[in-house]
């Protein structure tokens, strides 16, 4: 299978995949597993600081390929990915000593896909409505599924092991299932046009998520079947660019979807009442958290405002994501001296603004950051960032200060 890459391009391969061997035996990365695994415990000790890089691709990945093939150069993206927090900005990354992979499976809720329209190089896009009517068109809706492809993930198994495999070994980890209806039905109908359905035709909308909650039902229904979930535990991923350290899902066995992670969220509804999503959302999310073992919830949306009648109703919740646009300060009132960690997601643009950091500025928001989740345990994660400018100092400063106010300012 080596003969798609050429020499050069499998130099460069096994050359990152020895880089990364080490970094995952190295004793930074054993201290960073223990800040972990206390996580996963419980345990109040040291947050982790990161900063998520998944928006500029461009900077700190993509202009650094040097592989000339297409299929080398694919997972020559994936071995730099993984080595960015350690390499390019210090932050509390964990480093295994594998090469993942995922099943190559997905469940996608409608028949339809959306019309999106996306500028030469920006990261927005703008919703032309496939769905105008929802009442009219319900039907067109219909048709959702899953796909799943055991033959293709060997395939991909094989091919990275005959690379480096004597290495790297691959593995095959199993991502926090996940259930989205409102994020890939606004992308069909658009924000105006999903916010007036809830009043125009509400028996419609409820039937349509129904319809999409059904979708992924019978999607885990097949993979219990098939028995392919793993266990999801340690270094393996959680939406939202997160981990599945735990201590309660089992680690040598998933027979069923109770055994793994699973990932919600509805940021298009961060803008309804907290009573309007408990009519059109938490019914059908409900019916998922029913079905996994742990949860991580949360994308962009405020959950202050659904936390006391509906999230906190889910015993088996164990990662909130806190974005700025909520009261954090309310949030970790609410987090304090639970087993739910305190995911925060802090402002963007003390990073991406033009010119140097404004370092002041920057140590007093973190510590209003750190006085709000302080007894709570906490992950800190810099997410929707757009730009570093390609200065990969400037992202290794903003974690060094982001540490230095955990160490100064929160409290366990």
């Amino acid at each position: 299978m080596t003969h798609a890459v050429s020499p050069k391009d499998l130099e460069r391969l096994r050359a990152l995949a020895q880089r990364k061997a080490k970094y995952a035996s190295s004793p930074e990365n054993a201290r960073i597993l223990a800040q972990w695994e206390a996580l996963a415990q419980g345990r109040r000790e040291s947050p982790t600081v990161r900063l998520l890089f998944s928006n500029f691709m461009d900077e700190v990945v993509y202009s650094r390929l040097k592989c000339e093939g297409e299929k080398a150069r694919g997972v020559e993206a994936r071995l730099l990915s993984s080595l960015v927090g350690r390499e390019l900005f210090g932050d509390d990354t964990p480093i295994s000593p594998t090469y993942e992979l995922t099943l190559n499976a997905g469940a996608h809720p409608f028949g339809l896909r959306p019309n999106l329209k996306r500028s030469l190089n920006g990261k927005g896009f703008h919703i032309e409505p496939v769905i105008e009517d929802l009442e009219k068109q319900l039907d067109e809706l219909r048709g959702g599924g899953f796909h799943i492809d055991e033959e293709k993930t060997q395939e991909d198994i094989a091919f990275v092991t005959e690379l480096f495999g004597d290495i790297l070994p691959a593995r095959l980890v199993q991502p926090s299932l996940t259930g989205a209806i409102t994020n890939p039905l606004v992308q069909l109908m658009g924000m105006e046009n999903y916010y007036v359905s809830m009043y125009d035709c509400p028996d419609a909308l409820h039937e349509v998520m129904d319809m999409a909650t059904c979708v992924y039902e019978s999607y885990y229904d097949e993979l219990e079947r098939r028995k392919l979930l793993l266990p999801t535990c340690g270094i393996s991923p959680v939406a939202q660019e997160s981990f599945a350290f735990n201590s309660e899902l089992p680690f040598d066995r998933a027979e069923t979807t109770r055994d793994v992670w699973g990932f919600l969220e509805s940021q298009e509804t961060t803008a309804v009442s907290p009573e309007t999503y408990g009519e059109f959302v938490y019914p059908y999310q409900d019916r998922l958290v029913r079905r996994y073992g742990l949860l991580s919830y949360g994308c962009c949306e405020r959950v202050d405002a659904i936390w006391p009648d509906y999230l906190s109703k889910w015993k088996n919740l164990r990662k909130l994501s806190v974005s700025p646009f909520n009261n954090e300060n309310l949030v970790g009132e609410y987090l304090r001296g639970s087993n739910v960690v305190y995911y925060s997601k802090p402002r963007a643009e003390y990073v991406t603004q033009p010119g140097p950091l404004d370092e002041e500025a920057l140590r007093k928001y973190f510590r209003g950051v750190c006085e709000a989740s302080s007894g709570c345990l906490l992950e800190i994660a810099q997410r929707e960032v757009g730009t570093v400018y390609g200065d990969f100092e400037r992202g290794h400063r903003y974690v060094q200060i982001a540490r230095e106010c955990v160490s100064e300012y929160w409290k366990p």
